[in-house]
């Protein structure tokens, strides 16, 4: 932004972690669960392996579903580290907002993989029904034992981050491995009653309720985190209730220009121009800061402070960077 102009000189302000506003956000996470992600990232491991191999072996489609469920939750664990300790990685000039967003590709490229999977998985499941298959009755042990394993590695890491509630973060990552400990508790029930009744069809039913579960919540994060990698606003902003918020400071007559966008997955972004005649610009732009950080998490604000007649000349030119 230039300042060459009649109009008040350009603020900055990002206070997401010099500043203490309270527990907000992530930068709390890496010094207390470092060791819990990395144990429930290692155990998650060790399971999708297990599960795969003896998937494969016996040829069930519910352990191999189950497997891709475990392995979205790998890559979840290993991204709610990576939002936890992103905010440590100092920008330079190279990168002058770090590498806050590669936790968003991050996100996207899983959703996208899994989305993939879960599809071909699904298309097997229906082939499958159509069959006559009767050979995976007598492999109802090994499904049970496989999935049990699973209800112990999923619970145990869902306890990890019991502790974690006050952060979301945290809290994410200990109900979604809670959820699979329960996911896993269903394919138990299914490898029971092909053992028992003989019900072979229950195996690909499965692993379409497995897949359906999946791609449900997956969606959602293809969609949110395509809409952050192109500048999206967080769905936690509202724009209208922003500029509301703006207009209403002491002051402040318009404002134009005004953008919102996540620089990552744990911090969000805001420019604006104010247009305003007040006398005292550094109450003014405390309050907005204090403002849009208490209502909408924002903490990386930059606004430009305008004067009525910087404004109109701002307004007839747009070819100064200046649009409505």
């Amino acid at each position: 932004m230039s300042d060459t102009h009649d109009h008040t000189p350009a603020h900055h302000h990002d206070d997401g972690h010099e500043h203490g506003h309270g527990g907000h956000g992530h930068s709390h996470a890496p010094a207390n669960f470092n060791r819990a992600f990395a144990i429930g990232i290692a155990l998650n491991i060790i399971f999708v392996a297990i599960e795969a191999f003896y998937g494969w072996r016996i040829n069930s489609l519910a352990l191999l579903a189950d497997a891709g469920h475990n392995l979205s939750d790998v890559a979840g664990l290993v991204l709610a580290w990576a939002g936890a300790l992103a905010v440590k990685v100092q920008p330079n000039a190279r990168h002058t907002y770090g590498w806050k967003r590669a936790t968003i590709l991050a996100a996207f490229a899983n959703a996208l993989l899994l989305l993939l999977a879960m599809g071909g998985l699904t298309w097997e499941a229906i082939g499958r029904l159509m069959s006559s298959d009767v050979s995976l009755q007598e492999q109802g042990v090994t499904i049970m034992a496989v999935a049990g394993v699973g209800i112990v590695i999923n619970t145990a890491t869902a306890l990890l981050f019991m502790r974690g509630g006050d952060d979301l973060n945290i809290r994410g990552a200990f109900l979604h491995m809670a959820a699979d400990a329960l996911v896993s508790a269903g394919v138990v029930v299914a490898g029971a009653l092909t053992l028992w009744m003989g019900w072979v069809w229950l195996d690909p039913v499965v692993s379409l309720l497995i897949a359906a579960v999946i791609l449900w919540g997956t969606w959602g994060l293809f969609k949110q985190s395509l809409h952050l990698l192109f500048d999206g606003v967080p769905d936690s902003v509202d724009t209208l209730a922003v500029r509301k918020l703006l207009l209403g400071l002491p002051g402040v007559t318009d404002v134009h220009d005004l953008h919102v966008w996540a620089m990552g997955t744990s911090q969000i972004a805001l420019t604006a121009h104010l247009v305003t005649d007040a006398t005292d610009t550094g109450a003014l732009l405390h309050e907005a800061e204090e403002e849009l950080h208490e209502h909408f998490e924002i903490r990386h604000v930059t606004l430009q402070l305008e004067t009525p007649a910087y404004a109109q000349i701002c307004g007839l030119r747009p070819g100064l960077g200046c649009s409505k």
